[in-house]
């Protein structure tokens, strides 16, 4: 038995070199976690679209995609190609829990949720030839997970290849956040599972792919002392709340926290406030960063531009934020509705969607009209703060600033090149539904 394992382009956060291709953000562990949880047998493929290509003349028995909601019309695509070759075909992904119904037009099987004990029960069904059409793994049980097949990822491919995940879902409730919709609640690993995966990387540095890592304070003291032993160094995701809990600042710093990934969102409080993230405050940002710095942490900030509050002036007041905060490497993103999220709802009663033409529901489209300014103005608004913030000379004064100017400087140095895909995007603004 021939099992692909595929994860469709997203065409973002990636560089290119001539026909070489890297993504600057961690190895995805979605594929790597289905062939570990593979019964024995099938011979397994594993292609991450955005960096490798994808075997469309190979014969496969079974085609496994996961897709996210920009990926999802790529998904689609794929599924015809290879049924019509004669595979059968399961998606999966956050998308698939969204839009059941929509995944079900395009495959032979979907799966929604999480897949512990429903993969494999589907693999043992596809052999036995009474695979179901639908297989329901809600919430799942992260205990379950085993240790990810990283052997099968493609080496080189990743800034940051060795990923490990210790905590599911997300307590918060932004409205714009696909997780509070799809109902991921909150799971916990344990402790020692987390810690026996690190110590087996080959590497020293390694990174979360956890979306609230220090969500439980006690678990996550838990984790960073028993980290400590292990002498890594590492970078995850945080609310930048989290800098004014002194305990839990040195525990990161002791364990080897070198970077973290903040949603600061905004600058504005009513616009923090309308997404449901009155947590930050911005005039605490300053403070934060300091804090973070002092123990030795640069920040990844990222921000959202297209809130409903979002006056045309938001671009440049946010650039010089960014530069005043000395924020190590900014992210900027487009405010972008996902299926199922408030923020989609609302859009959607107001008759503001332009489209559901899902690849462009990515974080780098205008998908929507934006309530005080056109869609055309928020896109160059967008791009504008892009080119501003990396500048040579704000890369640089961002660089001597940090507490760690090689990962601040390659960041920065990776994003200024970024910006060039965005500036060869043609077409980036679609007004009627598309497929």
């Amino acid at each position: 038995m021939k099992l692909l394992l595929l994860m469709p382009d997203a065409n973002i956060h990636r560089i290119k070199f001539g026909s070489f291709s890297m993504s600057f953000r961690e190895a995805p562990l979605t594929l790597t976690t289905l062939a570990a949880l593979t019964p024995d047998g099938p011979e397994i493929t594993l292609i991450d679209e955005s960096i490798q290509r994808v075997p469309r003349n190979q014969r496969f028995d079974l085609v496994a995609i996961s897709c996210l909601t920009g990926t999802a019309l790529k998904a689609y695509r794929w599924a015809k190609h290879f049924r019509e070759q004669g595979s059968k075909v399961v998606l999966g992904g956050i998308h698939v829990s969204l839009c059941p119904n929509e995944a079900t037009e395009h495959a032979d099987t979907i799966m929604t949720g999480f897949s512990e004990t429903t993969w494999p029960q589907m693999i043992h069904d596809f052999i036995a030839g009474n695979m179901a059409a639908r297989y329901d793994g809600e919430r799942g049980d992260v205990s379950l997970l085993p240790s990810p097949c990283r052997n099968l990822q493609k080496r080189f491919g990743y800034a940051m290849p060795h990923a490990v995940s210790a905590t599911r879902g997300c307590g918060c409730h932004c409205s714009f956040c696909s997780i509070p919709a799809a109902d991921y609640g909150w799971q916990t690993r344990p402790v020692e599972h987390v810690i026996d995966e690190i110590r087996q990387f080959p590497a020293r540095r390694f990174t979360f792919n956890d979306v609230n890592l220090l969500q439980d304070r006690d678990y996550a003291l838990e984790l960073l002392n028993a980290l400590s032993p292990l002498k890594k160094l590492w970078g995850g995701l945080a609310t930048a709340d989290s800098a004014m809990d002194d305990e839990l600042l040195i525990a990161l710093e002791t364990s080897g926290c070198q970077y973290l990934l903040c949603g600061f969102e905004s600058i504005s409080a009513v616009s923090l406030a309308s997404i449901n993230k009155k947590f930050n405050q911005a005039p605490d940002y300053k403070r934060h960063i300091e804090a973070f710095h002092q123990h030795g942490i640069a920040i990844q900030g990222c921000f959202i531009f297209g809130l409903d509050d979002d006056p045309p002036d938001i671009f440049e007041k946010t650039v010089d934020w960014v530069n005043e905060l000395k924020v190590d490497i900014p992210r900027y993103a487009i405010s972008t509705p996902y299926p199922g999220t408030q923020l989609f709802k609302l859009l959607e009663k107001e008759n503001r969607l332009l489209h559901r033409h899902w690849t462009h529901y990515d974080t780098q489209h205008v998908v929507f009209q934006p309530r005080h300014m056109s869609p055309e103005e928020l896109d160059a608004g967008f791009q504008k703060a892009y080119r501003e913030t990396f500048s040579l000379k704000n890369i640089q004064a961002r660089t001597k600033s940090s507490p760690h100017p090689l990962i601040t400087g390659i960041g920065n140095l990776a994003y200024r090149r970024y910006l060039k895909q965005l500036q060869n995007d043609r077409g980036r603004i679609h007004r009627k539904e598309a497929s």
